[in-house]
């Protein structure tokens, strides 16, 4: 007999569990909890430097050293200090820091489940013009603080470990990042290869983003920008690398859309297609469901599993490489990496 056997319900009583954890790790951030734990100290310390009640202190404190978030001091227990996660992505003054990012999608995915009644009985949205000033501003500030954290936390270690699999990255010479945002992922690709220069494709408005941490990089020799709308703008050509990250999810037309990428590419060039599709067993589909089932319900483009290969070998792409769960923020994605022919 094996008592410690889990009863069937329990993954559904997680599910209440994970919300406590979460506000937890919140007010953790709000109130800057691991910037004061870089150094050990104790639940009075911290409740006498955060003007908290000391004992309920503590029980938090106990609460997110279950989290891993937190480690006891090895001479006692009675002392605090972050764990290298903590250390590395949760205190503010860390390079990598990501704070505003996660807070971003907790309430994001908080919101959307507040609505999620209505949305299952209203349906889908009627057809109308979107209001296209205010999905620009917001992605445009997403861009500035949430998505830069997480592209410089998450997004730039994922694209350099690829192009080690993507033998054409060697000797290319010219780039697109295509809805690159910040740009820190081209960024990244043209420090680590010489020879590469390129551009960073977005809205107007967002590209200015990318040029500020242009600038910053001192590599305004070797990237520009180019606004524009995906659906209707030009998006330059003879490209020898195309990365194109969670865009398709957001075109109207992935056809149109893929054969434009693919004329964009010289004869031989590679395109690194990243973006989430819906796995076919639940265990893995558990992973992607809950962050995208939003964006079905707008109804954006998020696919079964394969089908975005069979819409690259549709749009004449060859040679495809598909790398399905691919680390990535939030939930996995999969990788394609598709080849316009060479003759």
């Amino acid at each position: 007999m094996n008592l410690s056997t889990p009863h069937p319900l329990q993954p559904y009583w997680d599910l209440t569990l994970s919300a406590v954890r979460a506000d937890a790790l919140r007010i953790a951030l709000e109130w800057k909890l691991f910037d004061l734990l870089q150094r050990p100290a104790s639940a009075q310390e911290v409740a006498l430097q955060l003007e908290l009640d000391p004992a309920n202190t503590g029980f938090w404190l106990e609460a997110l050293w279950s989290m891993d978030l937190l480690a006891r001091d090895e001479r006692t227990s009675a002392l605090y200090r972050n764990t290298p996660v903590a250390s590395d992505y949760l205190r503010t003054e860390a390079a990598d820091y990501c704070g505003d990012a996660w807070t971003f999608r907790l309430r994001g995915m908080r919101r959307f489940g507040s609505q999620l009644g209505e949305q299952v009985r209203a349906g889908q949205p009627a057809s109308q013009p979107a209001d296209m000033a205010a999905i620009i501003d917001n992605w445009t500030g997403a861009a500035r603080l949430q998505i830069a954290q997480e592209q410089r936390a998450v997004t730039v270690d994922v694209a350099l470990r690829l192009m080690t699999l993507v033998p054409e990255f060697v000797a290319a010479r010219r780039l697109l990042d295509l809805g690159g945002g910040p740009g820190l992922v081209a960024i990244a690709l043209v420090r680590n290869n010489p020879l590469l220069s390129g551009e960073v494709f977005d809205f107007a408005q967002t590209v200015a983003v990318a040029a500020d941490n242009i600038r910053r990089a001192r590599l305004e020799q070797r990237l520009g920008v180019r606004g524009g709308n995906l659906a209707s703008d030009p998006i330059g050509g003879g490209y020898d690398v195309i990365w194109c990250s969670s865009v398709l999810h957001f075109v109207a037309d992935v056809p149109a859309t893929l054969a434009k990428i693919y004329t964009a590419l010289r004869p031989g060039g590679v395109l690194i297609s990243a973006h989430a599709e819906i796995p076919d067993d639940p265990l893995h589909a558990q992973r992607v469901m809950p962050y995208y089932l939003s964006m079905q319900m707008l109804g954006r483009q998020v696919t079964p599993a394969g089908s975005l290969s069979d819409a690259l070998q549709q749009a004449g792409f060859v040679d495809i490489d598909t790398y399905p769960e691919v680390a990535f923020a939030v939930a996995p994605v999969s990788v394609q990496v598709a080849r316009r022919s060479a003759s």
